[in-house]
């Protein structure tokens, strides 16, 4: 052995490869992230031809050349399918951006406005909370007649109370802390205070909701329109394809439902593993822990 030179043992070699938590949670996150690029690029740049109607491969399960099979008009179900999720995915994010927007500005103006517009903000919180989100979903849906305006509109003004009590409880917080007591010592408005000392603060908290939400929102985008009262039968969406598929449980045809279910539960899943992660990467206290 050459004298000075000094061979690190077996557990030194592999400590150097091993992940911490903040860098497993990143590698997490950027793979997850890909999976739903894939499955929006894919709805985009898959042949439309595909999802035409071709009644010689009608009924035909599940194989290389289809991998999901085809319906009963010949449709390839995996083109069918991802575009579904695209469509889902794109409806979900202008719903949980809408609905995140809402939870901002009302828990910002409940902490900020007075007792009376905290009372009010309060109780309206506490009346969506009392009544389960598919069901008002359903109702303001049935309201605007359905269609993509009616499910949007719909996933909006469901999904924000929850975020939005966290927003008020954490502006609530800001508001005594000592940067913000001098800041209106100093004659600073409350609208230059909530620009600059409030709103940087809330960031963090509204990207993870807006994670958290977007599952909820796909699924329940899918579950409205799976009874009819969602997107036309005519777009290629989950709920749609899923609720076309009952119809022909019963004669074997058990691929119609199975795979676009799966992938529904697949990029549910992903996105929570997401919003799960990114809120433990920034906590201070877990983020680096082995």
């Amino acid at each position: 052995m050459i004298p000075g030179l000094k061979i690190g043992t077996k557990e030194e070699k592999v400590k150097r490869f091993y992940l911490n938590r903040r860098q497993k949670t990143l590698l997490t996150i950027v793979v997850a992230t890909i999976i739903l690029l894939s499955v929006v690029v894919g709805g985009v740049m898959l042949d439309q031809e595909r999802i035409a109607t071709n009644l010689n491969e009608r009924n035909v399960p599940p194989s290389l050349k289809h991998l999901f099979g085809t319906d009963w008009l010949g449709r390839d179900m995996f083109t069918r399918t991802i575009m579904g999720l695209s469509l889902s995915m794109g409806v979900g994010l202008i719903g949980a951006i809408g609905s995140t927007s809402i939870a901002l500005v009302l828990g910002i103006v409940s902490a900020t406005m007075g007792k009376m517009a905290d009372r009010l903000i309060t109780w309206l919180i506490d009346l969506f909370l009392s009544v389960p989100h598919l069901v008002t979903l359903i109702l303001i849906a049935f309201t605007l007649g359905g269609g993509f305006k009616g499910i949007v509109i719909g996933l909006m003004l469901t999904h924000w109370p929850s975020l939005a009590r966290v927003i008020r409880a954490e502006v609530m917080q800001i508001r005594s802390a000592e940067y913000v007591q001098i800041s209106q010592q100093m004659g600073k408005s409350s609208w230059w205070i909530a620009v600059h000392h409030i709103f940087p603060h809330l960031i963090p908290q509204l990207l993870i909701g807006f994670m958290l939400m977007f599952p909820h929102v796909i699924l329940h985008e899918a579950s409205v329109t799976f009874l009819g009262l969602g997107l036309s039968p005519h777009e290629p969406a989950i709920g749609i394809i899923l609720s076309e598929s009952m119809k022909y449980l019963s004669s074997g045809m058990w691929w119609l439902a199975f795979f676009p279910g799966l992938c529904l539960l697949i990029i549910v899943r992903t996105f929570e593993t997401i919003g799960e992660n990114f809120r433990m990467l920034i906590d201070p206290t877990r983020a680096n822990e082995k």
